[in-house]
């Protein structure tokens, strides 16, 4: 099943655009930073201090959160492996200065897991909304400017990670 196996030319031209900020040491210092941090390790620890800050109420969430990262993580995985989309690197005139953590582009995983979790937050504890926001589009925006990612798969990572949020929501939550 390789139903995204080529990018569309109006994507290999976004990508080249935004690419072009990753030539600037500054910009890519700082979206390098926020890669690193959105493959796990700011999720991990906002499980671990949303108990320490809002009480034991608040393992239920915590335990959404995997949830809804263990069901972002399978479907991610068979989306990838099933278009084999490459990743804005194999076109010419792409800077990369991070390492992908697989061979294929689509959807992006990173925003997945970022919108999923920050909507499962934002719903229980709205006043986290202005630094998860934030965080979680320039997240997004990391996946164009160093290469790692196509328009349409950061647009399709976001909108699966809502969806799976929502479901959660909607079966978890009264």
């Amino acid at each position: 099943m390789r139903m995204i196996s080529q990018p569309a030319h109006w994507e290999r031209t976004w990508s080249l655009t935004c690419n072009r900020l990753n030539r600037r040491p500054v910009i890519s210092a700082l979206f390098g930073l926020v890669s690193r941090l959105g493959n796990g390790v700011f999720w991990y620890a906002l499980m671990v201090f949303l108990p320490l800050i809002y009480g034991p109420g608040a393992l239920f969430l915590v335990v959404m959160m995997l949830s809804c990262g263990i069901l972002s993580v399978i479907l991610y995985s068979l989306l990838k492996r099933g278009t084999h989309k490459p990743r804005p690197s194999a076109v010419s005139g792409i800077f990369r200065t991070v390492e992908p953590l697989d061979a294929f582009s689509f959807p992006s995983g990173h925003t997945m897991h970022a919108v999923g979790f920050t909507w499962l937050v934002v719903h229980q504890h709205p006043e986290l909304g202005w630094v998860l926001i934030p965080f979680t589009v320039l997240i997004a925006a990391s996946r164009l400017i160093l290469g790692l990612h196509y328009p349409f798969d950061v647009v399709v990572g976001a909108v699966i990670g809502a969806a799976v949020a929502v479901l959660h929501i909607g079966v978890f939550l009264p």
